[in-house]
């Protein structure tokens, strides 16, 4: 296949109200979309690491920067018959990515459009229906949080996530076991604490969670290794696991039994299929996590859910969740089960007028002349 072209849009998506975790409160959601063409067949990516690098080291800005001027002139104009000779084409580039997964996206759509293939079956996924669970940010007070749970409860939702810091932790979860004793829950850190803090995490043994997601350091496996040598509940990794070399080294040294894989964080749907397929190996359970991104990119998320070894209930949400209108058409809507399903045609594309309003850069990358 050849690109003919990379069409890079950066958008910022307003959110109904403030998402807040560990590391501060988005107000809108800051992503880069990458169309690529190919004679007269095209596909759309979605790529999310946020408005500042606090999620991860890289930006919106940075990725959006780094598409257009760096890694897409590396592609455009090129032949690549598989998406693992597109990665090889940017390993001279360190890191980055979500920069990387925005143009690596966009061969797989290009290469459903061409062969007319659904996206989960080239990625060796079984059509099947993926199930979500629901999850919740750090609220104002914890009876807002009760309240919000209890909805969750009622409406059958298979498990909780609930964001942790430091002063919205141990308490918190007491009430929240108290009140919901029979519920699946686990909490997500996002790197918001260190091994000094090992008495509060024995403490939270005593919760009963699925799991701890994310405690630590985020780009570190040591010190998670020592934690999970420590406490009785597992630990999951979300923001360490930003390669397959990372994967490979957290699941050789114990440092997780729980992987969580995000497209956009991995470096895109290659290193998806790697990870997954070394964590089977390794009896260790993975589960898809979102970026809060448009339809587009919880389409992207549910057809990656699709393969084996994701068990775990993912972080899939309807449009409606987040936002008051979706960039993309047509809305992400769950089933009264809390399911997905995967696409059996095109995925999910930007709405030409809400693109150009929430578009904050636009550039064309083209074949050098």
């Amino acid at each position: 296949m050849r690109i003919d072209r990379l069409d890079v849009y950066y958008v910022a998506m307003p959110l109904i109200a403030p998402w807040r975790t560990a590391y501060g409160a988005d107000y809108d959601i800051h992503s880069v979309l990458v169309k690529a063409t190919s004679g007269d067949n095209y596909g759309w990516a979605e790529s999310t690491p946020f408005f500042a690098p606090t999620y991860l080291s890289e930006s919106a800005g940075g990725a959006y920067y780094h598409v257009t001027e760096v890694f897409g002139p590396q592609v455009v104009g090129r032949e690549f018959d598989t998406a693992a000779d597109l990665n090889d084409a940017l390993t001279i580039f360190k890191g980055n990515s979500f920069a990387k997964a925005a143009i690596e996206i966009a061969w797989w759509t290009l290469q459903s459009d061409i062969t007319g293939t659904p996206l989960h079956k080239l990625l060796g996924g079984e059509t099947r229906e993926i199930i979500a669970g629901a999850d919740f940010g750090i609220q104002d007070t914890i009876d807002e949080l009760l309240e919000a749970i209890q909805g969750a409860v009622d409406a059958n939702f298979p498990r909780v996530k609930l964001k942790a810091a430091p002063g919205w932790d141990l308490d918190m979860l007491k009430a929240v076991r108290s009140t919901f004793p029979g519920m699946t829950f686990h909490i997500d850190c996002n790197s918001g604490y260190t091994l000094d803090d090992l008495p509060l995490f024995k403490e939270i043994d005593k919760i009963g969670l699925a799991f701890i997601e994310q405690p630590l350091h985020w780009n570190d496996v040591l010190d998670h290794a020592e934690l999970a040598r420590n406490i009785e509940t597992p630990v999951c990794l979300d923001e360490t696991i930003h390669s397959v070399k990372a994967a490979e080294q957290a699941i050789a040294v114990g440092a997780c039994k729980y992987i969580n894989i995000k497209p956009g964080r991995v470096g895109g749907l290659h290193n998806v299929k790697l990870i997954h397929d070394m964590a089977a190996e390794a009896g260790i359970p993975v589960w898809v996590g979102g970026m809060l991104e448009s339809a587009l990119g919880g389409a992207i998320c549910v057809e990656v859910a699709t393969l084996a070894n994701f068990t775990y209930p993912g972080d899939l949400f309807a449009s409606s969740r987040f936002y008051v209108e979706d960039l993309c058409e047509p809305p992400t809507v769950m089933t009264p089960n809390h399911t997905f399903m995967p696409y059996e045609g095109r995925l999910p594309e930007p709405n030409p007028d809400r693109l150009a309003a929430l578009t904050k850069h636009h550039a064309a990358v083209l074949p050098n002349a």
